[in-house]
Order: structure tokens, then C-alpha cells, then sequence
């Protein structure tokens, strides 16, 4: 393990000003995102869209630190020939890879998975290491709901993040360590506080037995955040400071960064509680983005499929780069919102 190159690539994921891609949605998924565009998810169509984002100039040198692919697209060559990873490297910016291979239902734990890509994980990094990937992502899904989570739940997942994490290091890969605390249902804010501090807790516990060094991981959890059906949605200062009380009682100072999912959010949400998080301060590590939809749901729907459409794309891709890019410097307004628009 060459840990001043993990620690390296770590600190430059969450460098001030930028944040991470989450372009790995796998074909199922995409297949829903394209559905409700009108686009045919075909092998052509998803190089074409991913090459469109990879190619925005603006967003990708001066707003993305790094980019999650999925299997597909670490393997694929732009239209020119170039591969995807070419694009993302010339662009400055890091390529990783999601290596997990998805939640399934966890035995005797009705409602609960766990995520499974342990096996043959070794030889899947060290092929991707050689396709250029140089961190790597890993998702446990914890739900809440009544009865759950178990503890079962979250001590198989936390278990399972750590022994991803110690095989990412061992293969020079700098490993995303994403426990996820759903905020589907009907719990309030402090529900969901007790519980993500519950999972994070368990999280490092295990990456501590496994011997990862945390100077060489990035953590990406959920923001601490009320249910969609709660009857009361929590103020952006209320999600700011208690996701912020929360990582405090449970993140080491010796890892470099988090980066947020967006878990659902919409753009803006996901934008104002970055901002105010930041704004707050006074926290040992750096605070950026890791979104999915949160970034890509505006250029989707600008693109449509249609090759006129691609600069439109691209333009709506760097201004939503760009909002959160200002997030994790604190410096973020509805107003540059509503002036873009």
C-alpha cells in the first residue's frame, strides 16, 4: 500500500471549490432516467450522454475533482475514439469506479439488505487500477422505518464497507466509504440523527479492526435530514448543524474529506445545505458533493437525446457544478440561481 499516494488522491478528491461526479448509475437505473427523457437506453445513447458531461469543459477543469463510473463506462471510447477515461484525466479530473454489486434482501432482517461485490473484488481492482480507476465507491443502504434498522443491518454492512476498503487500499485504490441512511419514510430529523450516528459509529469501528488507514479514504454519507412524508421538514441551518453535530461525534480528524450524497434531494436542497454546513466552519475535514441526480437531472432533461441539444446540456451541467462548487466554499446565493435562470 503506497499511502502518500492514497492520502494524495484523497486530498485532491476533496479539494475546496470541487467535488465528485456520481456517473456510475447502473443500467437499470439509467434505463429510469432515460425513460423519463424519451431516450432509448442503448450502449451508444449512455456513451453519448456520459461523453457530453465528460466533455463540458467549464465543469470538469474547474468544478469536478473526480468522476464515479460504472463497469460499462470505464470500458468505453468517446465517438472519436478517446476513451471515457482519457476524457476525464485530460479534463484534470480523477476517474474512480463503483464496485459493488448492489443491496440484496438480508436474511431473517425483513426489510433489510445488505450489499454485496466481495467476491473476487481483489482481481476486479487490480483490473480496474490497470483502466485507470484510482479510487473506487462502495454503497450500504440503511433504511429506517418501524423495527428497523437492526442492528444485524448495519453491523453486516459496516462490516462489509471495511473489507472493501482494506482490498481498495491493498490495491493502491483510495476507497469511498458510502453508508447511507435513507430518508425515505416518515421519520423526523432527530430520528434520522440517532441513526446515522449510530451507522457512522459502527462504520469506523469496523474500518478500525480492518486496518484501513483513514488518511486514504473519503467518507460519503447522507446529510441528517427528515423523511420526505415527515409533516415537518427541518430548516437548511437545522440540517447544517446537526448533520455537522453528528460527523463531529463520529469522524476521525485524520480523514481528508466528505463528500455528500444527495439521497433524493432536490438540486437546490442539496446545493443550500452544502453552502450552509460550510458557512458554519470549524470542522477538521474538508466538506464537498458527491451527487448523482443533484448534478445531472437539468443537463438529462436539457439533452433529450437530441445532438442540438448537447451545449444546452453542457451548460446546465457546469452551472449546477458550479452552485455547488461555491457550496463548498461557503459562497453559494439562491440569487446566482434565479440570475441563471
Amino acid at each position: 500500500m503506497n499511502l502518500e499516494q492514497l492520502n494524495r488522491i484523497a486530498t485532491a478528491m476533496v479539494q475546496p471549490g470541487k467535488g465528485i461526479l456520481a456517473a456510475d448509475e447502473s443500467s437499470s437505473t439509467i434505463k429510469k432516467r432515460f425513460d423519463a427523457i424519451g431516450v432509448e437506453s442503448t450502449p451508444e445513447n449512455r456513451r453519448d450522454y456520459r461523453e457530453l458531461l465528460f466533455r463540458s469543459t467549464d465543469a470538469m477543469r474547474n468544478y469536478i475533482s473526480g468522476v464515479i463510473l460504472y463497469d460499462e463506462t470505464i470500458r468505453q471510447s468517446a465517438k472519436d475514439g478517446t476513451p471515457l477515461v482519457k476524457l476525464i484525466e485530460q479534463a484534470g479530473s480523477i476517474p474512480g469506479i463503483k464496485v459493488d454489486t448492489g443491496a440484496k434482501p438480508l436474511p431473517f432482517c425483513p426489510g433489510e439488505t445488505v450489499t454485496e461485490g466481495l467476491d473476487g473484488l481483489r482481481e476486479r481492482l487490480k483490473e480496474y487500477y490497470g483502466l485507470g480507476a484510482r479510487f473506487a465507491k462502495w454503497r450500504a443502504v440503511i433504511d429506517i422505518g418501524r423495527d428497523i434498522p437492526s442492528y444485524t443491518c448495519i453491523k453486516a454492512n459496516a462490516h462489509a464497507l471495511a473489507r472493501y476498503a482494506a482490498l481498495c487500499q491493498e490495491a493502491d485504490i483510495v476507497p469511498i466509504v458510502e453508508p447511507e441512511v435513507l430518508m425515505d419514510g416518515d421519520h423526523d430529523i432527530d430520528r434520522c440523527a440517532v441513526v446515522t450516528e449510530w451507522v457512522l459509529k459502527e462504520v469506523y469501528q469496523e474500518l478500525y479492526y480492518n486496518r484501513v488507514v483513514l488518511e486514504g479514504t473519503v467518507l460519503k454519507p447522507n446529510m441528517v435530514i427528515a423523511g420526505k412524508k415527515c409533516a415537518k421538514q427541518a430548516s437548511v441551518e437545522e440540517v447544517a448543524e446537526k448533520t455537522i453535530m453528528v460527523l463531529k461525534r463520529c469522524v476521525p480528524a485524520a480523514v481528508p474529506g466528505i463528500a455528500f450524497l444527495s439521497g433524493g434531494q432536490s438540486d437546490e436542497e442539496a446545493t443550500a445545505h452544502l453552502n450552509a454546513m460550510n458557512r458554519i466552519g470549524g470542522f477538521p475535514w474538508k466538506m464537498t458533493f458527491s451527487y448523482g441526480r443533484a448534478l445531472q437531472a437539468a443537463p438529462q432533461k436539457a439533452w433529450s437525446g437530441k445532438p442540438e441539444n448537447v451545449s444546452a446540456a453542457q451548460a446546465a451541467f457546469s452551472h449546477r457544478a458550479k452552485m455547488n462548487g461555491l457550496a463548498t466554499l461557503g459562497q453559494w446565493k439562491p440569487e446566482l440561481e434565479k440570475r441563471a435562470a
